[in-house]
């Protein structure tokens, strides 16, 4: 038996039953896109067209001409801005917990890690009720900080940066390298992995922010493209084309960062150690 031949064959039929999974899948995406692309009424025409016979951006000018959707781009991309200083204070907290030697270090991190385990939506009435007794509802501080530090932030650099050896560090020390100057000219290039991983999530979960910006502001202003767009589900809920729009402005972003990324997002898990 031509062990090499069926071993190919085996790879051959991996990579078309993969290739057809990977098509299946980005099908309702290339639908939406598609959609949003289409007139409301070649949308809801039957049978339904693949490729748009009339080529139209009216649904994405729509949306920045009536329905705000630029306040909440702004809006989006300052929560993104302030997830990325958070996104280095999570590294600092790795750091420190992976390289500096103090009292209940081993406890403290455990106490980080419990908090994992809560779920967000318990702690959401405690985090409003202390922003609203320091005047922060309704303000852009009060939608931003509580997402600064998160605990599986610094569990991931905690893990990496263990994997520096010391002795880098310790060289570094000798030379008069400063704790700061260490941390920004040596740790952070060597942890481009895992800032990688990190700057994906970190991103996708401001990009994304929902829940907390509905809760905390009461004025449209300060909605994110999320909450602006479960306004356009609301207000035009027959409008498929429009929603369309919406949503390909919404997901688009996400997979163009990610697919410049995801090299780097699944050697920084590997290193990291999580399957």
């Amino acid at each position: 038996m031509d062990y090499k031949a069926t071993g190919k064959v085996r790879q051959f039929l991996l990579g078309v039953i993969l290739a057809l999974g990977g098509i299946i899948i980005s099908l309702p995406f290339i639908w939406m896109i598609l959609s949003s692309l289409k007139t409301e009424r070649e949308v809801i025409q039957v049978p339904p067209t693949f490729l748009p016979k009339e080529l139209t951006f009216d649904n994405f000018i729509y949306l920045f001409e009536n329905m705000n959707f630029m306040v909440y781009l702004k809006n989006t991309i300052i929560i993104v801005l302030f997830s990325f200083i958070g996104l280095f204070l999570n590294a600092m907290a790795g750091y420190a917990f992976a390289k500096y030697q103090f009292r209940a270090k081993n406890k403290l991190f455990m106490l980080v890690l419990a908090t994992m385990m809560i779920p967000g939506q318990v702690t959401m009435i405690p985090v409003y009720l202390i922003l609203n007794s320091l005047y922060l509802t309704n303000t852009m501080i009060g939608v931003v900080l509580p997402g600064l530090v998160g605990a599986f932030g610094i569990f991931l650099f905690r893990q990496f940066m263990e994997t520096i050896p010391d002795e880098v560090i310790e060289a570094a020390r000798i030379d008069g390298a400063g704790e700061l100057r260490i941390f920004f000219t040596m740790i952070l290039p060597m942890s481009k992995p895992i800032l990688a991983v990190q700057g994906i999530t970190t991103f996708i979960a401001g990009w994304n922010s929902f829940l907390w910006p509905l809760i905390i502001a009461n004025d449209e202003s300060l909605y994110t493209l999320s909450v602006g767009l479960s306004l356009l589900k609301g207000q035009f809920g027959g409008n498929f084309a429009l929603q369309m729009a919406g949503s390909t402005f919404m997901v688009v972003p996400i997979i163009i960062v990610f697919m410049l990324f995801q090299k780097y997002i699944i050697e920084g898990y590997n290193i990291s150690g999580l399957k």
